[in-house]
């Protein structure tokens, strides 16, 4: 039996992270990886994606080009497979550099395959067994799909093949309008694909506000045929072998393919953690500490998509270096606060889901402001942008901003902006004593605010002078 001090299980990002980090300080570990190395950003979601959708929103601002006296660009058209071929292009350049940069030159520390407990502590892939002192997880995860859709074959994708067709179908379902299911359906709307979206709740891009899900209802569904609130059945045509039928509600769709945006599942069954001693829920899920990445009090460590706690790369990069810092000095257990909720749908208009989400607010504790771009923004209006809705929400007692939810273009930064004065834990009139540029998006900002200033503060505390700081 190999003995080693640390094994790292997934070469992801939080397992690069952990090695990153483990091989600075000794040469006794192994990294144990089945499937594809990198992240699953540059292989499968947010990079890809953003090649795709770059030049889905190129061409389709081009189609507005005379809206703003530039004329000529009606005669443009897209070559889908150029397109395509760009996408995979940069997915490669990201995947070989990450790959080159962290596994080469492991030797036997690297092994490839699919690693499962078989003891305490004990590890065996390959019919090898090994025997760690620390074990570090980080096997990521994989897209849902339900059982009953394999029936259509290869009709059926996933984000995992979506990149890798020469093309894209002419007609195409996409099932799940999260954040990845809606910008990738927009993308391909734009592309000159045919887009029906099916979505089990009333929403779309994990918008929980009603006056930011009516505008996003209204702007995406002008772009896609949307059927929301429904469960969907797919199978294959029984008129045209070629085709997929799906019955969502009342409505019977024929598609050419299906886009499968349920989520992701974490790469749990696998690792058999109960052969290992570690007691599981009924989804397999252990018992963890987010502020740690320790499971039960033991020295293994999860972290990453496996958790299913936060599935976005920058939490995972955190989980990691939580989980490496704790696995090197254990028994020692450091916990550490987790950085303030960051979502964004790179969408047109974006999504921005900060810190608390609408519907989980306290109506009793929390007031909540809304403002409408249309005709409110300078900046907005001149780039043709004024759509969408910003809704802010503070604790009435504390006055401190708790979370927001954007409908807007440039979300991005804005989510950000609102992200650190969130997690400074500044209050409404804090934020409001901080500069604001004339003429600029952050304007839309200033004047939610305002409005919600007004829910929080009395008037007497909302005098001519309470948006600047007094010396004297």
């Amino acid at each position: 039996m190999r003995k080693v001090k640390y094994a790292i299980v997934g070469a992801g990002t939080s397992g690069l992270t952990v090695l990153g980090e483990i091989r600075k300080h000794t040469d006794d570990f192994v990294i144990i990886n089945g499937g594809h190395y990198g992240t699953t950003c540059a292989r499968v979601g947010c990079m890809p994606s953003k090649a795709m959708i770059h030049s889905a929103n190129h061409y389709h601002e081009a189609k507005h080009f005379a809206d703003i006296g530039i004329n000529g660009a009606q005669s443009l058209s897209v070559d889908v497979s150029s397109v395509m071929t760009r996408v995979r292009g940069f997915r490669d350049r990201f995947t070989g550099g990450i790959i080159g940069s962290t596994t080469e030159n492991l030797g036997d520390k690297r092994i490839d395959g699919y690693a499962k407990f078989v003891g305490e502590m004990i590890l065996e892939v390959n019919g090898e067994q090994i025997q760690a002192e620390r074990i570090i997880l980080a096997t990521g995860s994989s897209p849902v799909i339900p059982a009953p859709w394999k029936s259509i074959g290869e009709k059926l994708l996933t984000s995992d093949e979506i990149f890798e067709l020469e093309t894209l179908p002419k007609r195409i379902a996409v099932i799940g309008l999260g954040v990845i299911g809606l910008e990738l359906g927009q993308s391909m709307a734009r592309l000159g694909c045919e887009v029906t979206g099916i979505e089990m709740l009333e929403t779309v891009g994990a918008l929980s506000s009603p006056e930011a899900i009516e505008k996003a209802k209204a702007l995406f569904g002008a772009e896609m045929d949307l059927h929301l609130g429904v469960a969907a059945q797919v199978m294959p045509n029984p008129e045209n072998e070629n085709e997929v039928l799906i019955k969502a509600g009342d409505k019977e769709i024929v598609v050419d393919a299906v886009l499968a945006s349920l989520g992701r599942r974490p790469n749990l069954a696998s690792l058999d953690l109960p052969a290992g001693g570690i007691s599981v829920d009924e989804r397999g899920m252990p018992t963890f500490d987010v502020h740690s990445a320790q499971i039960s009090g033991k020295p293994i460590f999860i972290a990453g998509d496996l958790n299913g706690y936060r599935q976005i790369l920058h939490e995972a990069g955190d989980e990691g270096r939580m989980a490496v810092y704790n696995a090197m000095n254990f028994p020692e257990i450091s916990r550490f606060e987790r950085k303030t909720a960051l979502g964004v749908a790179f969408t047109d208009p974006q999504i921005g889901l900060v810190g608390a989400r609408m519907s989980e607010c306290d109506e009793a504790t929390t007031a909540k402001a809304v403002f409408h771009l249309e005709r409110n923004n300078g900046r907005a209006i001149v780039n043709g942008t004024d759509r969408g809705t910003l809704v802010l929400a503070a604790n009435k007692e504390t006055k401190q901003l708790l979370g927001a939810e954007l409908f807007m273009a440039d979300a991005e930064h804005l989510a950000h902006m609102l992200a650190w004065v969130i997690q400074q834990k500044m209050t409404v009139m804090e934020i409001l004593r901080l500069p604001f540029y004339h003429p600029v998006m952050e304007e839309a900002l200033q004047s939610a605010l305002r409005n919600l200033a007004k829910e929080v503060y009395s008037d007497e505390e909302m005098g001519i002078t309470a948006e600047l700081t007094r010396l004297t």
